[in-house]
């Protein structure tokens, strides 16, 4: 490393020795937080690689740059059983992070102050990286995404992202003119916080800046500004030195960890009815070229949050809309995890018993659509699943129990309406996110 990135480095952990990220309270729990634990969740990304549901019993994650230690709190919530690691370049953090699980009675947990260049001296594998919020503070990406790769078990994934360069084009336009102004000198303080501010206020409201960085809560938030116009290291990226930066690494793209906003397909008003030259030629474009012209024409997400892992570790997937009806008779039925809730229990039950519907996305909020609804039938003959998996067979067999007779013909329900009335929801299900659907091995 050279003595300019080793500056920057420091300055780095001087600014979070100071003041450590994030600044949640002590005794502030994610539990109540389902989407917040669903991105954590490591059942997930092995999910969309595999077609498989893992168990989190055991599991060693690691979180490199945990800061204040509230994500690796949410890793142990959202991973019961798992040991979690913790690292940092500030000792002040991981003393915090340390003292967080803690209070909140997660003891299967260790921390160390450590840069992630260094992670290969722990000597430990991972199933699991959460690197988050970090990435784009390193001099060189691609040390750190081989630093993780180094220590990453051979089916395991790393959780990482990058700043977009499109989407906050703004914000370092902002850096640069207070890095010139001197406030990035050194480590910003309270003194760096309220000059910005000044400055702010002192330029017209139509500047374009002002226009397009300031917001009323830097006002107030001395930790968003920090984040935002004094972030000292940060950079932006675009997809195409992502998947660089990837490639340089060995290592392979998984999937966008929010993919269902990242669908180019999306941005048409009628994707079904596009201009020829578009309709033949974006079904051809490599998944990084779609990634690409989605943030060309939309730069909305402030990261590029992704999951990755060691090459030609996938196993082979059969989408679900593409299985034959021998891939149901053998498939294996799971709700999401992040469902196993008293109170998702308690509604879907009171939802079977009254005749109404499930409205299953006030429970894990994870689809484009505000709302969806599940009708009351359907959760009655899902109801085994809140004991556990179980085989499509015998969810099929309940539905026949519990709607013997055809409602029209009143003709006894034959088989292939029965498999069809689960089938199609299900199908549903599994696109969204709260129902996975594992093949049988003799399947795959």
């Amino acid at each position: 490393m050279d003595s300019q990135s080793s500056e920057i480095l420091e300055k780095i952990r001087q600014q979070f020795e100071k003041a450590p990220y994030p600044r949640t309270p002590l005794e502030k729990s994610p539990k109540g937080d389902a989407k917040f634990l669903n991105i954590h969740n490591i059942v997930n990304p092995y999910y969309l690689r595999n077609q498989k549901v893992i168990g989190t019993q055991g599991k060693v994650i690691l979180d490199a740059g945990c800061g204040s230690g509230y994500k690796a709190l949410a890793l142990a919530a959202a991973n019961p059983g798992a040991k979690i690691i913790g690292i940092d370049i500030s000792e002040e953090s991981v003393k915090l992070a340390h003292h967080r699980l803690q209070y909140h009675g997660f003891e299967n947990a260790e921390f160390y102050t450590l840069t992630i260049e260094n992670l290969p001296s722990l000597g430990i594998q991972f199933d699991y990286i959460n690197n988050d919020e970090v990435l784009y503070l390193l001099p060189d990406p691609v040390a750190g995404l081989q630093a993780m790769k180094s220590a990453l078990k051979p089916d395991g994934i790393i959780r990482t992202n990058l700043h977009s360069a499109l989407q906050r084009s703004n914000y370092y336009r902002a850096q640069k003119f207070f890095q010139i102004m001197g406030f990035m000198d050194d480590n910003p303080q309270q003194l760096e916080i309220e000059l910005v501010r000044e400055t702010m206020h002192s330029l017209k409201d139509s500047t374009h800046l002002k226009v397009q960085a300031w917001h009323p809560e830097f006002e107030r938030n001395d930790e968003r500004l920090l984040a935002n116009l004094l972030l000292q290291g940060d950079k932006g990226y675009t997809i195409p030195e992502v998947f660089s930066a990837l490639r340089a690494a060995d290592l392979e793209f998984i999937s966008m960890v929010n993919w269902r906003y990242w669908d180019l397909m999306d941005l048409f008003k009628e994707p079904d009815n596009l201009p020829a030259f578009l309709a033949m030629s974006l079904p051809e474009l490599s998944v990084e070229e779609q990634l690409h012209l989605f943030e060309l024409l939309h730069p909305v997400h402030r990261l590029i949050d992704f999951w990755c892992g060691h090459p030609n570790s996938a196993d082979p997937v059969v989408p679900v809309s593409q299985w034959t009806l021998a891939d149901w008779q053998a498939a294996k039925v799971s709700l999401h995890p992040q469902l196993r809730t008293p109170r998702f229990t308690e509604d879907m039950l009171f939802s079977i018993i009254n005749q109404r519907p499930l409205e299953i996305s006030q429970h894990l909020h994870i689809t484009k659509d505000p709302i969806f609804l599940i009708d009351s039938a359907i959760a009655t003959s899902l109801l085994p699943l809140l004991d556990g998996p179980q085989m499509m067979m015998s969810l099929v067999e309940r539905c026949k129990q519990l709607r013997p007779i055809h409602p029209v013909t009143l003709n006894p329900v034959d088989e292939a309406t029965a498999w069809s009335t689960l089938i199609e929801p299900l199908t549903s299900l599994e696109e969204i996110g709260y129902i996975l659907l594992e093949r049988s091995p003799d399947k795959g």
